[in-house]
């Protein structure tokens, strides 16, 4: 590390299990099935901006969704531990959204970038606006004194963020997204045609009705379950928040590379 130019797919599938991106990860067990009950108890803090009903009340469904999307372990009765994030999924991921990527770049398309966790996502999402905005797409300027219960919905290197107190803010709240596209519709200016996110910001995107793209970790299953439903196009599982933002830099790179826009 760091992995000089582009990894190749298994340099790439290496480099996050030895960062613990993926493989495993940090997060425990017990963490995971926690937020996979509250959840499915109707905690909408973990509803991720999504509006999820009465579909997903039996957290045994959630957890099979969670094993086949993220990697964790699929038996009820591990409850304590060690839990793993696949890196092949990982990796998967990063493939399936590389092409709605691609799909933007081709098309010119609107796109809006933002993050509730910034800091481990921050500069992903900022590397993808620049190559986005090299390759001609229109990076969406978000609209100026926008606030939530939360703090301010602020932009930095083309990226949406929270601040609250000169500070940068970890949320999982979907209200910044939602405060976003309102404010946008009542200047009558276009929604984006695609959103890559993270957290509440991506599901938030995904209810409202536009393409959506982003990560999430093995303990935040609602953007898993709306991949599985549609409404967020694609989840691309990781643990967002290592020990270096630095770690992400291979996977950037990979992901950009994959996309045509590198």
């Amino acid at each position: 590390m760091p992995i000089p130019g582009t990894p190749s797919r298994a340099e790439l599938v290496e480099h996050l299990v030895a960062t613990r991106i993926a493989g495993e990860v940090a997060t425990p067990r017990e963490n995971n099935l926690s937020h996979y009950r509250k959840l499915a108890n109707g905690d909408r803090h973990y509803w991720l901006g999504l509006e999820l009903g009465e579909r997903w009340t039996d957290e045994q469904d959630v957890l099979a969704v969670m094993a086949e999307r993220v990697g964790v372990n699929d038996d009820p009765e591990h409850r304590y531990g060690q839990d793993t994030i696949d890196p092949e999924l990982t990796v998967d991921g990063l493939e399936r959204m590389a092409g709605r990527l691609r799909k933007a770049a081709e098309g010119r398309q609107r796109v809006l970038l933002a993050t509730g966790h910034p800091g481990g996502l921050l500069d992903v999402h900022r590397a993808t606006a620049a190559a986005l905005r090299a390759a001609g797409c229109d990076i969406v300027v978000i609209p100026d004194g926008l606030t939530t219960d939360e703090g301010y919905v602020m932009q930095f290197a083309d990226v949406a963020v929270l601040e609250h107190g000169a500070t940068l803010w970890h949320t999982h709240s979907g209200a910044p997204m939602k405060t976003i596209l309102t404010a946008l519709e009542r200047e009558g200016r276009p929604l984006p045609d695609l959103v890559v996110a993270d957290h509440g910001w991506a599901g938030a995107a995904g209810q409202y009705g536009v393409d959506s793209v982003g990560y999430a970790d093995c303990n935040d299953p609602a953007l898993f379950l709306a991949e599985a439903e549609g409404t967020v196009q694609v989840t691309v599982p990781l643990d967002d928040h290592v020990t270096s933002p630095r770690h992400y830099d291979p996977m950037t790179a990979y992901l950009l590379a994959a996309a045509g826009l590198s």
